[in-house]
């Protein structure tokens, strides 16, 4: 498959198969957000792979975290996604090794940086997803983790800050593609 043809062809998808995610393909997947660009080559991506009786504490915390949620609606957004990772046999979540708790207060200069490693991360995702729809395996980028963010990063071992989640599997979901904006829509062109 050509880049451009997995960029075409990757959804976001929703619904999984229990089927387990080969090692090798994990591999695959983790090696090529390693392989994505970053700032300055700070690299500044952790990446924790949850699977198998690890998703079950996991899905236990994060719904622990939306229950105490005060906004009904949002807790309903929450449980969703929570439930669409419960059905996937992997999530990995990935942190900024380099970033800090985002209450924290930061000074421009490391807001700055933040907002570089960031984005190296995001690259790192993309590749992620490119990769896993090459190899037949949809993925859903998830950031309602931060529902539970203290006890995740707890759970998990990390003192850094946490991005988002890619959660992935085999997908029975053929969804075409959602609505893009057209390029006059989004393109401003200086010449």
């Amino acid at each position: 498959m050509k880049v451009s043809e997995a960029i075409s062809s990757r959804r976001s998808r929703r619904k999984f198969q229990s089927d387990a995610i080969a090692h090798e393909d994990l591999l695959k997947i983790l090696n090529a957000g390693i392989d994505a660009p970053s700032g300055k080559n700070r690299q500044p991506w952790k990446f924790v792979v949850v699977q198998g009786d690890s998703k079950k504490e996991f899905i236990e915390l994060l719904k622990n975290g939306a229950g105490v949620h005060e906004d009904e609606e949002w807790k309903k957004r929450a449980m969703n996604s929570i439930n669409i990772m419960n059905e996937a046999p992997v999530s990995i979540l990935i942190f900024n090794e380099y970033g800090d708790n985002p209450s924290n207060e930061l000074s421009i200069d490391q807001r700055f940086q933040e907002l570089v490693d960031i984005q190296s991360i995001g690259a790192a995702i993309q590749n992620m997803a490119l990769t896993a729809t090459e190899l037949g395996i949809g993925t859903l980028w998830i950031c309602d983790v931060f529902i539970a963010y203290e006890d995740i990063c707890t759970w998990s071992g990390q003192n850094n800050q946490l991005v988002a989640a890619l959660t992935m599997g085999y997908s029975p979901d053929k969804s075409n593609i959602r609505y893009r904006k057209n390029l006059d829509e989004v393109v401003e062109w200086r010449s």
